[in-house]
């Protein structure tokens, strides 16, 4: 028999209630702390606790710096672009700050399996290339064998010049013969939100359904990684608990990861609790506002700094701009989260099936334009997962400050395939100025090397990654 509060003790209470009590650091371990957190060597939870202390506006700003200095070392300008694909509001759990928790009223829907085509049809038109697919929790209405064909219909469909090259999954804790066969079907990274790592806050939140096991949620990913799933990204819900112990709970879970698989997350989502069908946001008295929401990406940012940070369009476009500066590095765009919304955009049963309301409401050629002229880099590329550059492998790469060579040229091949197959002649004009300053980054060598497959690509070729 398994014992659960042996195996989750790493989740320790006593431990972050203690780092939570401490004061707030000197100014020579300030000092020191920042300048260990620059030089990207992340942070322990007793120094993540202590920067948790500091209330100045002036070291704050500091702090900001630091991450914006880690980010740049590692993701350079590049930004990944991703959308989720909803296939099945069905659930048989009471998540209290979810829409589509049972009893909520919202209007039931499962895709069937040519539904599905025509939802990626629509995404591939659009220019997506990776995928983030989405379910409720159903043994009966949405089993993982739907699951599984849904995975195997989506990568047979392709559209014109498009294609989903990757698909990265967010599904309920599951087995491990069933990460086996989620891995055999070629799934990215399996993403999973412990919502909450605060027990009781958490016992509130899942009054009921399979997601209440506390310890069940918490070890999907050891099951996943037992199964052979290197690649798992954490998330909590910013709103349900204290945010400071959140953060710390997600630190703990990394650490714990690392000690026994040799890697942590390879991604954290920062999703706020927005309103949703039935969800009465004054219920929620941990709400977290703008100004502490750009302080948790920085110092996710300084804690895990070669872990991805996703940030969604439940942020506004002002905010999300700030957020990429202070550490995000993937982002949703032109998303629908509602179940079948791209087929049928702005088509009533897709906002009557959606899990919560979004805030960026940007076609993706508009986000793309906006982050060329902010100087980023957008990237389409999937390269990483195709060639076997996960998991301890990716981070092996990052930590040396190899990733670069191999991420920035995909990111040049990739979005000049969607300047070419679907860009806005704005779009194209700041594109291609965006890949050139790129491009001329690059050493000499390998600048030419991306050269040649640029002119393959403009003559039809596609795929050509590193």
């Amino acid at each position: 028999m398994v014992d659960y509060d042996r195996e989750t003790s790493f989740i320790d209470d006593d431990l972050i209630r203690r780092l939570l009590a401490q004061g707030p650091p000197s100014a020579s371990t300030l000092a020191d702390l920042l300048a260990k957190a620059e030089a990207a060597r992340g942070l322990e939870p007793d120094e993540l606790a202590l920067l948790l202390k500091v209330d100045d506006e002036e070291t704050w700003q500091e702090i900001f710096y630091a991450a914006r200095k880690v980010k740049e070392r590692i993701y350079g300008r590049r930004i990944v672009l991703f959308a989720p694909l909803y296939l099945s509001n069905y659930c048989i759990n009471g998540c209290r700050y979810c829409g589509y928790r049972t009893g909520s009223g919202v209007v039931r829907k499962r895709l069937t399996m040519e539904e599905i085509r025509e939802e990626v049809v629509a995404l591939e038109r659009m220019g997506h290339k990776r995928l983030a697919i989405e379910t409720g929790e159903d043994p009966v209405n949405c089993p993982l064998d739907y699951v599984l064909e849904a995975i195997d219909t989506i990568y047979s469909v392709s559209a014109e010049q498009g294609a989903i090259r990757r698909l990265n999954v967010n599904i309920a804790a599951t087995t491990v013969e069933n990460y086996r066969r989620l891995k055999e079907h070629g799934i990215g990274t399996y993403i999973l939100f412990q919502e909450t790592y605060h027990r009781p806050t958490y016992a509130v939140m899942h009054p009921s359904g399979p997601k209440s096991d506390y310890a069940w949620h918490l070890l999907a990913f050891d099951r996943a990684m037992e199964a052979g799933q290197d690649d798992v990204g954490a998330g909590i819900l910013f709103g349900l608990a204290d945010y400071r112990y959140e953060l710390l709970g997600l630190l703990l879970h990394a650490r714990h990861l690392e000690e026994r698989f040799g890697v942590g997350p390879h991604t954290v989502s920062v999703p706020r609790l927005k309103p949703a069908h039935g969800v009465d946001l004054g219920h929620f008295p941990h709400l977290v506002d703008d100004k502490t929401f750009k302080r948790i990406v920085a110092l996710i940012r300084l804690a895990l700094p070669y872990t991805g940070i996703i940030i969604s369009t439940r942020e506004s476009p002002a905010l999300r701009r700030e957020l990429l500066e202070l550490g995000v590095s993937q982002i949703s765009a032109a998303s629908c989260t509602g179940v079948g919304g791209y087929s049928k955009r702005r088509g009533g049963p897709a906002e009557e099936t959606a899990q919560f309301q979004i805030e960026d409401h940007r076609s993706l050629d508009e986000v793309l334009a906006a982050l060329c002229r902010d100087g980023y880099l957008p990237s389409f590329c999937t390269a990483c997962y195709r060639q076997g550059r996960t998991g301890d492998r990716f981070m092996a790469l990052a930590k040396t400050g190899r990733i670069g060579e191999i991420c920035t040229p995909n990111a040049i091949l990739t979005f000049a395939e969607y300047l070419l197959d679907y860009g806005s002649e704005e779009t194209k004009r700041l594109g291609r100025a965006a890949i050139e300053v790129n491009l001329a980054e690059l050493p000499a060598g390998l600048q030419e090397g991306v050269r040649r497959r640029l002119a393959r690509i403009a003559q039809g070729e596609r795929d050509l990654y590193y």
